[in-house]
């Protein structure tokens, strides 16, 4: 590739025509009074240069980490790529009269390329999945016991086929506090090896990636986020997390190492590598395979991917998504990683129906869902801000000791202990049929099952609220499911009582006899799509996910009435998930197409007046590289001088850094050389990819006195300019559908300002700051209340330890975690001498851990 791209710009390179800027002038002239024909010729010449130039920029352009894309000039690009394309092939057909079997195959391809791309994506997602499931069957199971048959198995190969249990599983010990000890032990080891991992090597492998991926489609750069060690340490981390016990799931980060093996794949291949609308594409695909694998649901990954992660979704993509989520489910089903034929652990079948007395129950996992989403995204946030404020220091430490206590509340629970998505599968299932779990539907566990299902939705709903956000691979899909499956588990058993208790009741008339009426695993699987809804305020994709899952036609009208209900419940209490909190809590510059705005004002009052613009003539070289030095802008205004400020067009920091470096490349320019930034005037009207006929840097004299450089053919001569008066919501509109970088504001043809996203977001929080003030000093407060008890509660344990050890053995912070000293460590001058150094703040900040420090 490099190598072709260079041949072609050695090919455009001519011998000088003149020598002095006269002549140039002259010939300047004299190319707009040429014939017709000879203008065609240029013209395509002048294209040719043109697209060979947009060439060059590409490969050495790299949006900067934490900006936006604009999408605006990525299209004007490929559009010049494809215009060069179409022209090459046409002097191919009048120069051989024919096309070759080579240049066929070659167009077939690079026609087919997509399909390629999403189909080789597609299956690396799938086999990824696979591994990911089985890899965390294990080391979940490993904590309660083994394999005597072969220590690799889980206990569902060890005893495939047996319903509750076989010989070949055994416990680590007879006794049940050795067993509890070392459930501890190995939560502990698995979240500390997690941790240390993503600390260590990919720190953007942490959480769920779903908010940040959301803006990424959307076109902000996170440089890093889905590159290949992320990807690495994701899969790695991931089945270590989740095995931990700690309340996270895998279906959030599966979004994440699917996007990030498309990102991985997509740019081996040269289409994909310098188009970012092309990248994009893949990304929303990639996105709903992610969805598609970890509930085994195709057309709900699609749709989770249209209604949650992407903001511009035309038909084109969605039919690649559907591909891509078909390859990857394909190669997971042929995997059949559980041998079971089923592409998740708590797929189940139902195959009785429901009655209409029951859409009152209905109605309360509705309710349930959404007040559980607008609870846990409220005091979640909270967490997030007091882990943001106190314990980005402590990363692995937090996740450690948050795995721990996770491991010491969960295991007398018996729907706590074991797995979320193997709780969800017993909680779905249908008590007929020989299924039962510990005596989960026998009539005499009934009320002792209602108080640990009660008691699990609770402790569970708290660990979720700590737990997610920490530096570990998390995601919150999976706990939202869990903690919706046990409360309507619990309600389906109490309806279930109150129908055997009045079987005679009118209320329960329509209940066929001899038949059971109430089925308390369709209620366990509707609270589980009420939790999901309510969590991440998406609806659609819900239902179909849940149907996929179930397969039962029946329960689709249930399913709508209870999301229905999450989703009014919801929105009563604010708008966006959990996903869309985070990007406005991480100060993400991203606009929701969902959202609608009504402000009242216009742009003018938010617009930046103060613009570092570069008038068409009169700056020197030494002048343009000295407001290149001053700032980081990505672009600048061209104005016919600075006192009239007549817009003349528009110049990206990137187009301009190479033109003065292919200027001074291709002649000698002194630092005082004048720099022409005015378009040629032309009566045609000029788009962002046409050439202007100016004279190339090739057909510049190599003279050490060169007189000026003429940098118009890299202007954009119509950037997209608005009105001052123009509404500010219109405003947003535009950035939302069309995806500029910028927006320049026009008052009879002078610049008036500018306007970015983030202008809009920084009067958007303004205004919601304003129409619901909060004091949060008393949140402030108590946050500082339990830092100190922290602190206190830190000191305290390593006095203890101390003192137990009789000071051989203390605790120390490595910046990685705790780690152990013994006496002769301690007395080393490079050791800290405090005993509660591991909170003292001396720590080592990596600023790559949190997101929000960057």
């Amino acid at each position: 590739m490099h190598s072709r791209s260079a041949s072609s710009t050695n090919q455009a390179r001519r011998p000088p025509l003149h020598s002095s800027s006269s002549s140039w002038s002259v010939s300047r002239r004299l190319s707009y009074a040429i014939s017709n024909a000879e203008q065609g010729q240029n013209e395509d010449a002048a294209s040719n240069t043109e697209a060979q130039i947009e060439e060059e920029i590409d490969k050495i352009k790299r949006y900067e980490d934490f900006t936006t894309i604009d999408w605006v000039q990525d299209a004007a690009r490929e559009q010049l790529r494809r215009k060069t394309r179409s022209k090459e092939k046409a002097g191919f057909f009048e120069r051989e009269g024919g096309v070759g079997w080579r240049h066929k195959l070659w167009e077939s391809y690079d026609a087919g390329q997509a399909w390629i791309v999403v189909s080789l994506i597609g299956a690396a997602i799938g086999l990824n999945a696979a591994f990911l499931n089985i890899v965390t069957e294990w080391l979940s199971d490993v904590k309660l016991g083994y394999c005597t048959t072969a220590f690799y198995l889980n206990e569902n190969f060890c005893c495939f086929g047996a319903e509750n249990g076989c010989d070949e599983w055994h416990r680590w010990s007879p006794i049940w506090p050795v067993n509890y000890l070392l459930y501890i032990l190995f939560s502990t080891i698995f979240a500390l090896t997690s941790a240390s991992l993503v600390k260590s090597f990919a720190p953007y492998a942490a959480g769920s990636g779903i908010s940040e991926i959301k803006c990424i489609i959307a076109g902000f750069v996170m440089k890093g986020f889905l590159g290949s060690w992320t990807l690495l340490i994701k899969s790695i981390g991931l089945p270590l997390a989740i095995a931990s016990g700690l309340s996270v799931g895998k279906e959030g980060p599966s979004v994440h190492y699917a996007v990030c093996t498309g990102n991985v794949i997509s740019r081996f291949f040269d289409k994909y590598r310098r188009n970012a609308a092309k990248t994009r594409e893949i990304l929303s695909a990639c996105a709903a395979a992610g969805v598609a694998v970890a509930f085994g649901s195709p057309i709900g990954g699609v749709l989770f991917s249209l209604e949650e992660m992407s903001s511009y979704f035309p038909l084109k993509t969605m039919w690649r998504s559907y591909f891509c989520a078909l390859v990857a489910t394909a190669v997971l089903a042929a995997m059949n990683p559980f041998r079971t034929g089923q592409l998740v652990m708590f797929q189940v079948r139902y195959d009785r129906s429901w009655h209409f007395f029951e859409i009152i129950f209905f109605i309360i996992i509705g309710i349930f869902g959404g007040v559980y989403g607008a609870f846990v995204i409220k005091w979640n946030l909270r967490a997030q801000a007091f882990r943001k404020k106190y314990l980005t220091k402590y990363a692995i430490l937090e996740a450690t000791l948050l795995a721990t206590a996770t491991a010491i509340i969960c295991y007398p629970n018996k729907f706590l202990r074991i797995d979320m998505t193997e709780s969800m599968e017993i909680l779905f299932l249908e008590c007929e049929g020989g299924h039962d779990y510990d005596g989960l539907c026998d009539i005499q566990n009934r009320w002792s099952m209602i108080l640990s299902l009660a008691v699990a939705t609770i402790l569970r709903i708290f660990l979720v609220i700590i737990s997610y956000g920490c530096k570990v691979p998390a995601g919150i899909f999976v706990p939202s499911m869990a903690i919706g499956a046990s409360f309507g588990r619990m309600i389906g058993i109490l309806v279930q009582a109150m129908h055997e208790s009045f079987p005679d009741s009118k209320f329960f008339a329509a209940c066929e006899p001899d038949v059971p009426c109430i089925t308390p695993g369709t209620y366990a699987f509707l609270g589980a799509g009420a939790a999901l809804s309510g969590i991440m305020h998406i609806t659609v994709s819900v239902v179909v996910i849940m149907f996929e899952l179930t397969g039962a036609l029946t329960y689709i009208l249930p399913t709508m009435i209870v999301v229905g209900v999450t989703k009014a419940i919801s929105d009563r209490f604010g708008k966006g998930g959990i996903a869309d909190r985070m990007i406005w809590f991480n100060g993400f510059p991203f606009l929701d197409n969902k959202e609608e705005h009504t402000f009242g004002v216009p742009v003018s009052q938010i617009m930046t007046s103060t613009v570092t613009v570069l008038p068409a003539t009169g700056l020197d070289l030494k002048a343009v590289e000295k407001v290149l030095a001053e700032n980081k802008y990505q672009g600048y205004p061209v104005v016919e001088d600075r006192a009239s400020k007549v817009l003349l067009g528009y110049i990206g920091r990137t187009e301009l850094r190479y033109a003065i470096d292919r200027a001074r490349k291709g002649q000698l320019l002194h630092p005082s050389a004048k720099c022409l930034f005015a378009p040629p005037a032309s009566t045609t009207a000029m788009t962002p990819t046409s050439a202007a006929p100016a004279v190339t840097f090739d057909t510049m004299a190599a003279t050490s006195g060169q007189s000026s450089v003429d940098f118009s053919r890299f202007i954009d001569p119509t950037p997209l300019a608005v009105h001052p008066r123009l509404p500010l919501e219109t405003v947003m509109e535009l950035f939302k559908k069309m995806g500029p970088r910028v927006i320049l504001i026009e008052y009879r043809g002078k610049l008036a300002g500018l306007v970015t996203v983030k202008d809009c977001l920084k009067y958007q929080f303004k205004v919601e700051a304003q129409e619901n003030p909060r004091d949060d000093s008393s949140l402030k407060e108590s946050q500082e209340k339990l830092w100190e008890a922290i602190k206190r509660a830190a000191v305290w344990v390593v006095e203890k330890l101390t003192q137990v050890s009789g000071g051989r053995l203390t605790l120390g912070d490595t910046g990685y975690g705790i780690t152990l000293r013994t006496s002769v460590d301690r007395t080393s001058p490079t050791s800290p001498t405090s005993r509660d150094d591991m909170l003292d703040g001396t720590e080592e900040d990596d600023p790559g851990v949190e997101l929000d420090n960057r």
